[in-house]
């Protein structure tokens, strides 16, 4: 199964503040899949660390009140770009991104605040037919899995 997953989640210090979103569980998962990392925001060419940046009214704005809608969007284009003829199944993006949020996104207050919506990238992989998936969903079926499978076979452990 063809993976694509938000480098952050893999380790990658692409965030905007210069870290990462490393997720031990759904790394260990994914060591048996064909896994393509992906930072739209880093082949776009935007530096880490950055400003933070939040989805205002639809249009990507930085804390400072800048509008860097057109550089989120053509970092989207370009990774789709990049994608579009990968056959992906499934993309495990990182939550509440302006570009990768596939469940929640922040407010655009800047203040922390969640609301229902999607990130331009995962607007855009769902718009393509692609399958996504929010890390924490992702990560909450893998445990389901390994719980499951545990009841299945706790007999045979001595």
């Amino acid at each position: 199964m063809k993976i694509l997953v938000s480098a952050c989640i893999l380790g990658d210090n692409c965030k905007y503040n210069g870290g990462n979103n490393y997720d031990a569980d759904v790394a260990s998962y994914l060591k048996n899949h064909e896994v393509i990392k992906i930072c739209p925001e880093l082949l776009a060419g935007m530096s880490t660390p950055r400003a933070c940046a939040e989805l205002v009214n639809g249009v990507v704005m930085d804390a400072a009140g800048k509008d860097v809608d057109s550089a989120y969007r053509a970092a989207v284009q370009e990774a789709m770009k990049q994608v579009e003829q990968m056959d992906i199944e499934l993309a495990v993006l990182q939550s509440r991104s302006p570009t990768c949020g596939v469940n929640s996104i922040y407010d655009g207050s800047f203040s922390g605040k969640l609301i229902k919506g999607q990130g331009l990238f995962a607007q855009a992989l769902v718009k393509a037919g692609c399958q996504v998936i929010d890390v924490s969903d992702f990560k909450a079926k893998i445990q389901a899995a390994d719980r499951a499978d545990y009841e299945k076979h706790k007999g045979e452990i001595k």
